[in-house]
């Protein structure tokens, strides 16, 4: 989720191993309800943020004899985007769930290898944040470029030409222009949204850093 700030998803343990430390979410499959690990992963998602992501991919396998204290474990790790106005349940509210800064994560204890996890997690959106349109699934219906490009910088931590952002928007297609406008910085700035049935474009080249 990005509000301000890129957030993460934790739940609190309420046993042993780690009993009182964060850990990400986890979900076993249920053979009953799901067909295949990504719906045991979306099922998940939305049991815990009432929410229907808009970008949900399969990051890797993490596996091995030190990851859990009671032995050998496998984990098939998924992340998805959210945008902070399609959480319709605020899990912040509830002890046991919370959206935790990334900034946060380092001094934070974190059960089993989890924040490792963290880590391969956010280096993957950065290269995808640097070669792709997927940062758009981070924002309202309707955002601005402003709205666009501080979304990016707040993935990859630094800051990007406007202009190398604009040539991108205008190459993806993705993007439709709204018939609307609101004040940013004193200044009027185009609404827009995604075209619907859209699908991700990734370009050959990274944004030009600013």
């Amino acid at each position: 989720m990005l509000q301000d700030s890129l957030k993460v998803l934790l739940v609190k343990r309420t046993s042993a191993p780690f009993k009182g430390r964060w850990e990400l979410p986890g979900e076993c499959v249920d053979i009953e309800l799901d067909d295949n690990t990504d719906m045991s992963a979306l099922r998940n998602i939305k049991a815990l943020t009432a929410a229907t992501p808009q970008f949900f991919e399969q990051l890797q396998a993490f596996s091995g004899i030190n990851r859990d204290p009671r032995g050998f474990s496998v984990s098939l790790v998924y992340y998805a985007l959210i945008s902070p106005q399609c959480i319709a349940v605020k899990p912040s509210a509830v002890e046991e769930v919370k959206w935790m800064d990334l900034s946060a994560i380092q001094d934070l204890a974190i059960a089993f290898d989890h924040k490792q996890i963290i880590a391969t997690a956010r280096s993957q959106l950065q290269q995808k944040a640097l070669y792709s349109m997927i940062p758009v699934y981070c924002l309202a219906d309707q955002f601005t470029i402003g709205q666009l490009k501080a979304a990016i910088e707040a993935i990859i931590a630094k800051p990007i030409q406007r202009k190398s952002l604009i040539r991108r928007v205008e190459a993806s297609g993705m993007l439709e222009a709204l018939d609307e406008k609101v004040k940013s910085g004193g200044r009027l700035a185009q609404l827009y949204r995604l075209k619907s049935d859209t699908e991700t474009v990734y370009f050959e080249r990274s944004l030009s850093f600013g």
